[in-house]
């Protein structure tokens, strides 16, 4: 089989679709037969044959674990040739090729995940007995896959392999640390003596993988690392390990030797640090002073610098930042536990260490080093100021040194307030007048004080003058038009931006608007304008923002921010753009219809032009529901893309619904919310729906909203094309729901009921039985023949219906619904009710007055009156109030006129229901049912204007 293999796949990596596409095919009819993944070894641990088919091989191999290692998958390979494999795959390490060698390891490590140490407790102990072996190829092939494998086991979660990893690290660490110790030594000797790099690079290398070996077993390998000596003892020495190659590395550098993989070394010592800190942070308290010192040192003293880099830099001050932000450390923690004296000594440590004059060098330093633009910064805004635009602060701070910086500098400000607003106060001073738009590097200073100011605003409430600042200084700086200056009026405009929910005047609001408005014309540079877009977004969405007093800026505002929607190229900055915009529409509602023509005008061809930025499209949906909502009625003018857009993006069988359903669905129900009538084109996207009801729950809510929607829009046709898949569909969905799923469901059901009473009726009866509607005259001998006796309980049944329908009427807490049961209550007194609807008349009469009780209320002249009735059909002048928002919000209301609880006198319909009784049953029996009232019901019922003189003979 193996020459077979070998041509399939030598086929495999053809770029001849032709030849690779039944190659494919053959490897995967082969990947469930017997031998085959022996044959796959058998060609990688081949080194005569090509890289590239030992590559194919491997990979492969690969995937059958993934898909046929594990016992109980379909179609696992057999015990017999995984045994073998195990036997085999651990009997060479010397593959000559590094990157196969890295993907064998990997395959060992998934195999080692499913088997190790149960079915193949030899792993561990070959791999360890090669790294003492002195052939350096194997040691270092033996290193890389007990790296991986370590890795895979470490990631375990399960209480049983949680403690096999804890014994298999207790059984090896003090050897991995020892060897580790060894090739770290090795190192620091030969770079020491003046060897070349190649003699370096294999003792590092070797070392390299160790420690990451050494961070799996110390991070995941013991419950308390403070618990194990070797633990401690390794944490301990990494900082010195780091301090003393750190000065190599620059030995080395002016020896001309730059090493990747000692900076990789170096950076993987503090990876250490920052992962047992955040998993283990009660056990690294002692460790504190030492991190805060060695951090601080590098990151904030020019000898310190002198020996770092940004990588390692950013991990100090990740580490900084881990001590600063930990729960275990926090003030608020130790104030709840005291109890816990770790914390409490963690606290204690950190005090001790931001004395004042540490913390008053590390504010200055951030803000006037670190803050700075760099010539690298200024370059991209030059040549690509969109993605200068969107870079800057937006990158995690996990790899950002400037993100870094900013939350470290957040995080000590929080924590020490007082020395740390002092510090930004005196910076404001020094640098808050207008500087020489020559002197770059007096703007650049400025621009990071502004930033140290913004970023800290809600500390800084009580420290500075907004108003007069913004009304000065700030507002003459976004009129200095030299180039150099554009950076400090985008701070400004990004300053302002900040400052405007924490402490801004409502008087200064309109200024604040022009000056926004002034920053965004198209002559302004572009990052400036991009800021003052942000900045405005920032300004209306403030609790304060205020329609009127925007009203003046609207069009300005909305025709330039259109303007630049169109300018920018890159889709990020147009969908930061589009997001403004969408949001000035939600915030001002109607008043933005006279404005929107140039924009509906140019979203079709956005719209086009986004096919492969689902992102964008997402902001452009978004941007439609509000257009949607804001212009009512007149939305009509917006069908055509609107429809478009909805089809595409409810559509279950389109890749881009994944992004887009959620949004879509918002749209489709805002398009049917404010369409005055039916079109076919809005008729024909339900045909989305189906599929959708059927394939997901998590927009169930949105996909009943549409339903109702569509109902109210056009209910005869809609029930009548529609109606019976709906129902199926939703029948078959009940049982699956929560409780708030299913209220959403009746209330549907109750909008199909009152839209075509007829129709819809007929449509539920299916459902009845499942439900338990209060419709129940057609099902009720159905639910007889679920009850012992067949036809002839029927009378039984509707006897036991009424006796709880009378017992859980009262928790019934809506005056309509009340009302509705109640007038069904009185339409069983009027018909030819049996004895077993009849024993309960004193509970139905109850549940009746105590209703009648509810909603009735008196006039002037204190005749009683039915709350619930609407007397008068309203033109249709009326239905344009205000109050009614949407097209469907009328549909709502038109039809609210049409149900019994608003045009049915429950008083009235009682007294006639009693009338129609006492002619149906006699003078007699009724007198003994009217005896079996009490004497509270009895007298409510006088109060209410039912005479019962006139009812009793």
């Amino acid at each position: 089989m193996d020459a077979a293999v070998i041509e399939v796949l030598q086929q495999a990596g053809s770029q001849d679709p032709n030849v690779l596409k039944p190659a494919e095919q053959t490897l995967k009819q082969w990947e469930t037969q017997r031998g085959f993944y022996t044959a796959l070894y058998n060609v990688f641990s081949n080194h005569s044959l090509a890289v590239n088919i030992r590559w194919m091989a491997v990979l492969y191999f690969k995937n059958g674990v993934d898909r046929y290692w594990r016992k109980n998958a379909p179609n696992a390979i057999e015990e017999d040739e995984k045994e073998f494999l195990r036997q085999r795959l651990i009997s060479n390490f010397e593959e000559p090729v590094n990157q196969l060698a890295v993907q064998l390891a990997v395959l060992i490590a998934k195999i080692a995940r499913y088997d190790c140490p149960r079915e193949w407790d030899v792993l561990i102990p070959t791999l360890l007995e090669v790294i003492r072996g002195q052939n350096s190829l194997t040691q270092h092939r033996a290193l890389l896959t007990m790296h991986h494998v370590v890795k895979a086991l470490a990631s375990k979660r399960l209480g049983a392999d949680v403690r096999l990893f804890h014994e298999l690290t207790a059984s090896v660490i003090t050897f991995i640390l020892n060897i580790w110790n060894t090739y770290t030594e090795s190192f620091l000797i030969l770079a020491s003596n003046g060897a070349d790099a190649t003699q370096i690079q294999e003792p590092l290398e070797k070392a390299l993988l160790l420690l990451r070996i050494l961070r799996k077993l110390i991070v995941h390998g013991f419950s308390k690392p403070s618990q194990s000596q070797d633990a401690m003892l390794f944490l301990e020495v990494v900082f010195e390990r780091a301090r003393t190659c750190l000065e190599w590395r620059k030995t080395l550098a002016s020896r001309g030797i730059q090493m990747e993989v000692c900076d990789k070394f170096i950076i993987h010592l503090t990876k250490v640090l920052i992962e047992v800190l955040e998993t283990h942070p009660l056990c690294y308290v002692e460790l504190i002073p030492t991190s805060l010192e060695f951090s601080v040192f590098y990151c904030f003293t020019e000898a310190g610098q002198a020996l770092g880099f940004e990588r390692f830099l950013i991990q100090c001050l990740n580490l900084v930042k881990s001590i600063l932000i930990s729960v275990w450390y926090k003030p608020a923690k130790v104030i709840e536990e005291t109890k816990n004296p770790l914390t409490l000594r963690a606290y204690q440590l950190i005090q001790e260490f931001f004395t004042p004059e540490t913390l008053t060098e590390i504010c200055s330093r951030l803000v006037t080093h670190y803050f700075l633009l760099t010539p690298a910064d200024l370059e991209l805004w030059d040549t690509d100021p969109e993605n200068f635009a969107v870079d800057d602060g937006s990158e995690p701070c996990k790899y950002s040194l400037r993100a870094c910086t900013q939350f470290v500098f957040l995080a000590i400000f929080h924590q020490f307030k007082d020395v740390c607003a002092s510090v930004l106060v005196d910076l404001m001073q020094t640098h808050h007048q207008p500087v020489d738009p020559n002197d770059l590097h007096a703007i650049l200073l400025k621009d990071a004080v502004y930033n140290a100011v913004g970023l800290a605003a809600f500390d800084l409430y009580d420290e500075v003058n907004f108003d007069q600042w913004f009304s000065t200084t700030l507002k003459d700086e976004l009129k200095v038009k030299s180039n150099n200056y554009r950076i400090i009026r985008r701070r400004v405009c990004w300053l302002i931006g900040r400052w405007t929910s924490v402490k801004l005047s409502t008087k200064l609001r309109p200024e604040l608007y022009k000056l926004m408005v002034e920053a965004l014309s198209p002559e302004e540079d572009l990052g400036v304008r991009l800021a003052a877009s942000d900045a405005l977004k920032l300004a209306i969405d403030d609790f304060q923002f205020n329609t009127e007093e925007f009203s003046p800026y609207l069009e300005p505002a909305f025709s330039l921010l259109f303007t630049l929607l169109k300018e920018v190229n890159e889709c990020d900055t147009k969908m930061h753009v589009l997001f403004v915009l969408s949001f000035m529409i939600e915030r001002v509602g109607s008043g933005i219809k006279p404005y929107v023509g140039a924009l509906n005008s140019y979203l079709p061809a956005l719209w086009q032009q986004s096919e492969d930025h689902n992102m964008l499209r997402c902001a452009i949906v978004t941007t439609l529901v509000h257009l949607e909502k804001a212009l009512g009625s007149e939305s009509v003018i917006l069908q055509p893309l609107v429809v478009g857009v909805v089809a595409l993006s409810c559509d279950v069988n389109q890749e881009g619904h994944v992004y887009l359903l959620e949004d879509g669905l918002e749209l489709w129900l805002a398009l049917l919310e404010n369409a005055p009538a039916p079109t076919p084109e809005i008729m024909d996207l339900f045909r989305n729906m189906p599929p959708l009801l059927e394939s997901t729950t998590e927009n169930l809510r949105l996909c009943l909203y549409i339903l109702q929607a569509y109902v109210l829009l056009s209910p005869q046709e809609f029930l009548c094309q529609r109606g019976t898949v709906i129902i199926e569909t939703l029948r078959s969905l009940l049982g699956d729901l929560r409780s708030e799923g299913i209220v959403i469901a009746m209330r549907l059901f109750e909008t199909c009921l009152r839209a075509s009473p007829e129709q819809g009726a007929e449509l539920i009866k299916p459902l009845l039985i499942k439900i338990f509607e209060n419709i129940f005259v057609q099902v009720i001998s159905e639910l007889a023949r679920n009850i012992e006796g067949g036809e002839t309980s029927e009378e039984a049944v509707l006897g036991q219906i009424v006796h709880v329908w009378v017992n859980r009427m009262p928790l019934v807490t809506q005056p309509e619904r009340r009302k509705l049961l109640a007038l069904a209550l009185c339409s069983l007194l009027g018909a030819n009710s049996p004895p077993s609807v009849l024993q309960h008349f004193s509970r139905i009469v109850s549940n009746i007055v105590e209703t009648l009780n509810d909603i009735t209320k008196y006039d002037d002249m204190g005749s009683p009156t039915d709350s619930l009735m609407i007397s008068d059909q309203p033109s249709p002048s009326q239905y344009e109030d205000a109050d009614y928002e949407t097209q469907h919000e009328q549909r709502r209301k038109k039809l609210a006129f049409s149900d019994p609880v608003h045009n049915l006198s429950l008083n009235d319909t009682l007294q006639t229901q009693f009338l129609t009784l006492r002619r149906l049953i006699g003078d007699e029996q009724f007198d003994q049912l009217i005896f079996t009232l009490s004497p509270g019901v009895s007298e409510e019922l006088k109060d209410l204007s039912l005479k019962l003189k006139d009812i009793a003979p």
